[in-house]
């Protein structure tokens, strides 16, 4: 049977969080059938299901939670560093600091957005610092199933697989105000984003790694309502967060029915973290005050060797 490990940790309301929780991003440790989660790692990262412990050195460490990789047998290759990545959303925000700490770590990473322009301008910045060979870019709208299928089809030709696939792209329309007073745009910005671009990005990383020798993990970043709490003049957003920890859950259980051994999904939840996604809702001085004071840069997240 397929064992997947679920690092399900909502986000909670931003007067709630500490700076002193730190987390880890799982770095794959290679083993002959499976691969070990060392840490798990975003920044101020809060357990739901608590399969993580809060270390003496204030560290998230997810203990002993062994995730199946690869098949015993069947000519399953096994998942050894470095690893290629690809991250949604990733010109900018949470997603561009994952793509630098993942080629800090060594790892090859093709980053995308919906913008030729920030993936011209991200790709150039992040091959002047890591070089030309381990970088890469192109352009895709996540509510698209051909633009997703497209990306598939990019990574396969320009690094044959892909290890880990992090599903980051998320839209709140940049826009914080009653669900009476949302246009329609908004909301059909928001919830195709969020939802029905998550579901795509699902379904071709999974197809796309069933057929791979080493298979890969896929992890799915939801955000503020994933654990149910309310999120007043933001709830379209808040409903789609929510859906994530489900749809993660199901995928899990669909590939545990399947006996799939080679393909894991996972849930992550970062904390307060200043985007411009969370900065758009932040209309005076004060509510800016306390989202700096509360929140982390994105820079903050680390990749655990």
């Amino acid at each position: 049977m397929a064992i997947t490990a679920s690092i399900s940790s909502p986000s909670l309301s931003p007067l709630l969080f500490s700076k002193t929780h730190h987390t880890y991003f799982p770095r794959l440790d290679p083993h002959h059938n499976f691969c070990k989660f060392n840490r798990c790692c975003l920044q101020t990262v809060s357990s739901r299901q608590n399969p993580l412990c809060l270390s003496s050195s204030g560290t998230w460490v997810l203990n002993a939670s062994l995730v199946r990789a690869e098949a015993s047998g069947n000519g399953r290759e096994p998942m050894v560093p470095p690893y290629n990545v690809l991250i949604t959303g990733s010109t900018k925000g949470i997603g561009y600091a994952l793509a630098k700490e993942f080629l800090k770590a060594g790892d090859n990473v093709i980053i995308c957005s919906r913008s030729a322009e920030r993936v011209k301008s991200a790709v150039q910045s992040l091959r002047e610092d890591f070089g030309e060979q381990r970088v890469w870019g192109t352009t895709c709208d996540v509510r698209e199933g051909q633009d997703v299928k497209d990306l598939v089809s990019f990574a396969q030709k320009e690094l044959k697989y892909i290890d880990i696939w992090i599903n980051n792209a998320g839209s709140n329309a940049y826009s914080f105000k009653p669900l009476s007073e949302a246009s329609d745009e908004d909301l059909i910005e928001v919830v195709t984003t969020n939802a029905l671009g998550l579901m795509l990005c699902c379904r071709e990383a999974i197809k796309m790694m069933l057929n791979q020798p080493r298979g890969g993990h896929i992890f799915n970043i939801d955000g503020a309502g994933s654990d149910g709490r309310p999120t007043p003049r933001f709830a379209a957003y808040g409903a789609t967060k929510r859906s994530v920890v489900h749809l993660t859950k199901s995928l899990q259980a669909e590939l545990q029915m399947q006996d799939v051994k080679n393909v894991a999904m996972h849930n992550l939840s970062p904390g307060m973290v200043t985007t411009d996604l969370l900065m758009s809702g932040a209309t005076t001085k004060q509510a800016k005050f306390f989202i700096n004071v509360l929140a982390e840069p994105p820079e903050v997240v680390r990749i655990q060797s």
